[in-house]
C-alpha cells in the first residue's frame, strides 16, 4: 500500500501528465486575442491596457507572428501606437523591431521603421546611431514606401539625436537622385523630404544645401510638391 502511495503521489508531475495551461489561457491574454480578433478592433483602449499592464507586450510581439490576418497586423499596428504613446516602455524590444526591418512584408517594415523612429527618445543605450545607416538605406530606392516611410519619420530621430541630423539631412537630400519605379514616385518622396526637413531646419548645420533643394521643387511636376517647396521656403528661407 504504501508503494502504491507513492506512486499516485508522483504521477503528476510524470511526462504523460496534463501539460501547464498555455499563456494565452491567461485572462489578460484572453482578453487581448478578443480585442485583436474583434470586427473593429479598439486600438486606444488597447493601447492603455497595456501601458497600464506591460505584461501585454510579449503577447503583441508574438501576436506578429500569427497565422490570423487580424492578429497579426493587430498586433503590429498595436506596438507601433504603443511606440508612440510610450517610447520607454517599447525600448527594452528595441531589437525585434531592428529584425523587422527586413521583413518579407511590407507592412511589418514601415511599422518598424516608423516604431523605432519613435523609440529614439529612449534610446539610452544609443544604438541608433550604429543602426542609421542601415536605416537610412532604403532611401536611394528601389522600394517608394520603404522610402517614404523613412523619409517621414527620420527627424524624429534629429530631433532626439541633434548629432544625427546633419547625417539624416544629407540622407534625405539624396532622394533628389533616387531611382523609384516612375519619376512620379520620386516627385513624391521629395514631398516628404520636405516636410521632413522642414521639422528640424534649424539643427541643420548646411542649411543652404536644403534651401537649395527646395528651390529647385518649385518647378516639381508634382503640384503637392510644389506646394510643400513654397510653404518650406516660406517659413525657412524667407
Amino acid at each position: 500500500m504504501p508503494h502504491h502511495a507513492t506512486k499516485q503521489r508522483r504521477s503528476p508531475a510524470a511526462g504523460s501528465a496534463s501539460p501547464r495551461p498555455a499563456r494565452e489561457s491567461r485572462p489578460t491574454d484572453s482578453w487581448l486575442l478578443g480585442q485583436l480578433r474583434a470586427a473593429h478592433q479598439n486600438f486606444p483602449r488597447i493601447v492603455r491596457r497595456a501601458c497600464a499592464n506591460p505584461s501585454l507586450i510579449p503577447d503583441l510581439l508574438a501576436g506578429t507572428a500569427s497565422p490570423s490576418p487580424p492578429v497579426k497586423f493587430g498586433s503590429a499596428k498595436a506596438l507601433l501606437l504603443l511606440a508612440e504613446a510610450d517610447p520607454a516602455l517599447l525600448y527594452p524590444h528595441f531589437d525585434f523591431f531592428v529584425k523587422q526591418l527586413d521583413s518579407p512584408n511590407g507592412v511589418f517594415r514601415w511599422n518598424a521603421a516608423r516604431s523605432l523612429a519613435c523609440l529614439a527618445p529612449a534610446d539610452t543605450e544609443d544604438k541608433l546611431e550604429p543602426l542609421l545607416d542601415k536605416y537610412l538605406s532604403v532611401i536611394p530606392g528601389p522600394q517608394m514606401i520603404d522610402a517614404a516611410t523613412v523619409i517621414g519619420s527620420a527627424w524624429k530621430i534629429a530631433r532626439a539625436k541633434p548629432r544625427l541630423a546633419d547625417r539624416i539631412a544629407r540622407a534625405l537630400l539624396g532622394v533628389s537622385q533616387a531611382r523609384y519605379k516612375t519619376d512620379e514616385c520620386r516627385n513624391v518622396a521629395t514631398g516628404h523630404a520636405l516636410q521632413s526637413l522642414g521639422r528640424f531646419f534649424d539643427l541643420i548645420e548646411d542649411q543652404r544645401a536644403v534651401v537649395v533643394f527646395a528651390r529647385a521643387q518649385l518647378e516639381n511636376p508634382r503640384p503637392s510638391t510644389r506646394r510643400k517647396a513654397e510653404e518650406f521656403l516660406k517659413k525657412h528661407a524667407a
